[in-house]
């Protein structure tokens, strides 16, 4: 039997990879320790027929077996596990070296000009939209994290040359500049496009890192989508807010050259749909404006208190709904929520607008649509509340009100809808005192 071969190199007891963090966390120490210190790498240990670095006669004779049991091949060296997809990086970014201020890399990068301390800086303008898709470009070729190349398009393939190429900056600025080029934001303001920065000025290559903000992945906005720069590369996923480690020293930040969605009205011209991440909770821009403008143009107006302006609300999704079911959408189709279809639909011109809704005999004037049920609750204040009392009283269901009806949802606004919903045969959870859509009809019929 031919003896086995082990490659002979230095013990590497720190490395990180995450096979070699997790067998040393569950091996026992003693296994890790020999007359000369570290045995090798804790995952080729744990493969059993790769004891790279191996030193002693007990480590040689084990391999050996395994491998006269088993029928292996010679044992070599393990191969270290790769990060899996998904979680952040081993290290957590604790130690990340970076690059520094440099031209972008090529026959025509031009030196980056010297930025004094605190100075603002504006570089080129540039789009939310356009923002993204050069970071997309990065994660689709699978750029691999280097602090010391340079990929085609001339910026280096670390987290700051990462968020210059996507800003399309002059040249490639580090974490210690990046600020010089964007204006400080609180983190209910962050849009598609904008960064979240953590600089240690004391040690810069101890955790110093910057992501770009893809959107909020839900309404409590405790995740969001993350495009970055970081080892073995580019990626984009889901990132708890602010970010796995450090996270309370993160800084959101805005480039000053952004010349969309920063509360300016879009171009008239703008069909193109922009994104699920423009709408929704939390979303503040352009786009929301001209999608309010294309409701209240296509029927939508009862919606509106006052606007549509550029911060995401209730208003908006109702509209958005009552446009949807207009064209006979259901479920998903119909939540409010303008995907590529809807837009298509209100910038084309296309489908049917948002029916009227008038009110019966005894009243008068034009009713609003089914608001849904958020605004009827406890602390709820809007005017279809009152819209809802004064229905109410007309229909002559309003003996609980001592005084109003108003826009302050209570208990007697409940109760009087109860007597209603009683009156027409309803029981149990039917008659629970808060209006559903069958209710809303029922009243204005």
């Amino acid at each position: 039997m031919r003896t086995p071969v082990f490659e002979d190199i230095d013990p590497a007891s720190d490395c990180d990879c995450p096979g070699c963090v997790h067998w040393r966390r569950v091996l026992p120490l003693s296994s890790r320790l020999g007359p000369s210190g570290p045995l090798g790498h804790p995952a080729a240990r744990a493969h059993g027929l790769g004891l790279a670095g191996a030193r002693t006669p007990v480590a040689l004779a084990l391999a050996a077996s395994a491998s006269a049991v088993l029928g292996a091949a010679p044992a070599v060296a393990a191969v270290h596990a790769p990060v899996r997809p998904g979680l952040p990086p081993a290290d957590g970014h604790d130690d990340t070296p970076q690059g520094h201020r440099a031209p972008l890399h090529g026959p025509a990068g031009k030196p980056a000009l010297p930025v004094r301390p605190g100075k603002q800086v504006r570089g080129p303008t540039t789009t939310r939209t356009a923002i993204i898709s050069r970071a997309k470009t990065w994660i689709d070729a699978q750029v691999p994290y280097s602090m010391d190349d340079y990929w085609r398009d001339g910026y280096r393939q670390d987290c700051s040359g990462f968020v210059s190429m996507a800003w399309n900056l002059p040249g490639n600025e580090w974490t210690g500049s990046l600020d010089s080029f964007g204006v400080r934001i609180t983190r209910d303001r962050l849009q598609p496009g904008d960064i979240l920065l953590f600089h240690n000025p004391d040690n810069p290559e101890k955790g110093s890192h910057v992501v770009i903000f893809g959107g909020w992945t839900d309404y409590t906005h405790t995740q969001y989508v993350a495009y970055e720069q970081a080892p073995p590369r580019a990626r984009k996923q889901s990132t708890p807010y602010a970010y796995w480690t450090n996270s309370d020293r993160y800084v959101p930040y805005r480039y000053r050259g952004i010349t969309e969605g920063a509360g300016g009205p879009p171009p008239s011209t703008s069909t193109r749909y922009p994104g699920a991440a423009y709408f929704g909770t939390g979303a503040d821009n352009a786009y929301v404006t001209q999608l309010g403008r294309l409701l209240v143009d296509r029927g939508g107006r009862r919606f509106y208190t006052k606007g549509p302006g550029p911060r995401w609300s209730a208003a908006d999704r109702r509209a958005t709904q009552a446009f949807q079911r207009a064209q006979g959408w259901k479920g998903a189709d119909a939540d409010g929520l303008p995907g590529p279809k809807t837009w298509s639909y209100l910038v084309g011109k296309k489908g049917r607008n948002i029916p009227a809704v008038t009110a019966g005999p005894g009243s008068s004037g034009t009713a609003p649509g089914y608001p849904g049920r958020a605004v009827f609750r406890p602390g709820a204040n809007d005017p279809h509340v009152t819209e809802l009392g004064r229905q109410l009283v007309k229909k002559g269901f309003g003996t609980h009100y001592t005084s109003g009806p108003g826009p302050r949802w209570g208990e007697a606004d409940r109760r009087n809808v109860e007597a209603f919903q009683r009156a027409q045969g309803w029981r149990g959870g039917a008659a629970d005192g808060y209006p559903g859509p069958e209710t809303w009809r029922r009243l204005f019929s």
